[in-house]
């Protein structure tokens, strides 16, 4: 156990050390938010990736390729589109305009690109995204609880309690650009981790082992690229290759285009975060499969040996393939998607309220170290609600499981914000009202399509095969479109039809 403990030590001495340094460069809200706008190409395209994937890569993917089999691979289809849309189509314009307007948040971007008279904008725009960074953060705060509970044999709520403390330190301390620099980190742990233990755990495999027989005996719907078939197979693959609509304009990733140096850095971002994608994706899948094949039986039941959800298998075959040592380097590529994550969202949500609502609406005079610090209080308050949210949710649902949990929260920023940011930047006629439309229609559409819609008769096994985002993703582009269509802004239109000519030039 020492080791593991030296190990996670090692790990944590780091993140500390990068967060000191990058206090130093903290001097006001812009170094905060946006770490001046200086990043490179590296650590803007680990720390996006590295954000979007969090516990739900190494806990809940891991253990959906143990519970679906092969078909899990649709997720890695769906994200790697989801990323290249996200990479190739969007961050140069985004990026260009977010400079032409100075933008330091995504809600700056929004009120500039509609031209909005009223303050409306901003905080359905704020609020929303607060509501939903704060189950998304819960979520990780929950799976922190569950990897020292494996991991270290502690208590859960200790656990939870511990990780919480660890990320909003460095959160505070140094602010977005210690949060990019540490899921540099973070995410070069997350790859070398994710990639090497299948690799190895296959090549441990004896000569009588054949991983594609084991499995069919198992279950044959384990070696199925289409699952259980049928429509409900269908609706299974939408709902996995779907996820990867989350990073098509979420505000925690967008953040990194914001605070990229230059397009340059962009161009080349890009096949790094595609890369990273691809490997951490598909490892993690693959890591679900062999758990499957080595720790289960025909007619066992996956939960019994794998814990709910299956969420056990990562460290299950961490431990069965390597030494204690190299044990304690899981646990910290386990706790670095957690955190890379949960700090990426602290600052969003921190710089939203501090800027956006507080800062522009009251014009409040929040010049240089001012700014900066009440960014660092508001941080603490929305890691303490976080953290409340998530001791609630153990009590309440013990039978969660933190693929789902996450995929809730990531889905509700997703849903609120994608749909608005991919009109906003590609349809001169989307308006401010159909700005606020899209936003309301997608916020309130995944807790109905969540938790009301499963409830119909015939139709209910679907919308949970299907999950809650597809649809509410669809809801938010038709409030969109059709309030902007009834309501048009033909000044707003040539406006920003002029801009875009400017900034492509």
């Amino acid at each position: 156990m020492i080791e593991k403990y030296l190990m996670l030590f090692l790990y944590l001495s780091i993140l500390v050390f990068l967060s000191f340094i990058a206090s130093k460069r903290v001097k006001n809200i812009k170094d905060y938010v946006t770490g001046n706008k200086t990043l490179g190409f590296w650590v803007a395209a680990f720390s996006a990736q590295a954000t979007g994937e969090s516990a739900w890569l190494l806990l809940g993917l891991t253990g959906a390729g143990a519970i679906a089999g092969v078909s899990a691979y649709w997720v890695v289809v769906g994200e790697m589109i989801g990323v290249y849309v996200a990479w190739f189509l969007m961050a140069e314009r985004f990026k260009k305009l977010t400079d032409h307007y100075d933008s330091l948040t995504m809600t700056d971007y929004l009120v500039s690109r509609f031209k909005a008279k009223t303050h409306l904008l901003r905080v359905v725009a704020s609020g929303t995204l607060a509501v939903f960074i704060l189950i998304y953060i819960s979520a990780q705060i929950d799976a922190t609880g569950s990897a020292f509970e494996r991991f270290l044999n502690w208590d859960y709520h200790t656990g939870a309690v511990v990780g919480f403390i660890i990320v909003v330190f460095y959160s505070v301390v140094g602010g977005f650009l210690a949060v990019a620099w540490t899921d540099m980190f973070q995410g070069a742990v997350m790859v070398g981790s994710l990639f090497i233990l299948p690799v190895v755990a296959f090549f441990m495999l004896g000569e009588s082992d054949h991983l594609y027989e084991g499995l069919k005996n198992i279950d044959p719907s384990l070696i199925s690229l289409s699952g259980t078939g049928g429509l409900m197979g269908i609706a299974t693959i939408l709902g996995m290759m779907l996820i990867g609509l989350g990073f098509m304009g979420s505000p925690q990733v967008f953040a990194r285009f914001i605070a990229v140096k230059n397009l340059g850095e962009i161009k080349r971002g890009r096949w790094v975060a595609l890369g990273f994608t691809f490997l951490v994706d598909a490892s993690a899948v693959s890591i679900g499969l062999l758990g499957r094949y080595l720790f289960t039986e025909v007619g066992s039941d996956p939960a019994a040996t794998l814990g709910n959800g299956a969420q056990n298998v990562l460290p299950t075959l961490v431990e069965y393939v390597f030494p204690v040592l190299i044990v304690g380097l899981y646990v910290a590529a386990v706790l670095s998607a957690i955190m890379s994550t949960v700090s990426s969202l602290l600052i969003v949500a921190a710089g939203s309220i501090t800027h956006d609502i507080y800062r522009k609406i009251y014009n409040a005079d929040l010049g240089g170290i001012k700014s900066a610090k009440l960014s660092r209080i508001l941080t603490v308050i929305f890691a303490v609600l976080a953290l409340a949210i998530a001791l609630i949710v153990s009590f309440v649902s013990p039978s969660r499981t933190i693929f789902w949990f996450v995929i809730f929260g990531w889905s509700g920023i997703a849903a609120t914000f994608c749909p608005m940011v991919i009109m906003s930047l590609f349809w001169r006629g989307f308006t401010a009202r159909g700005a606020i439309s899209a936003m309301i229609a997608g916020f309130l559409s995944i807790p109905i399509f969540r938790f009301v819609m499963p409830l119909v008769p015939e139709l209910g096994d679907y919308f949970v095969a299907l999950e809650s985002l597809p649809p509410a993703f669809l809801m938010s582009f038709i409030a969109g479109y059709i309030v902007s269509k009834l309501k048009p802004d033909s000044e707003l239109s040539k406006t920003y039809q002029s801009e875009i000519e400017a900034i492509e030039q």
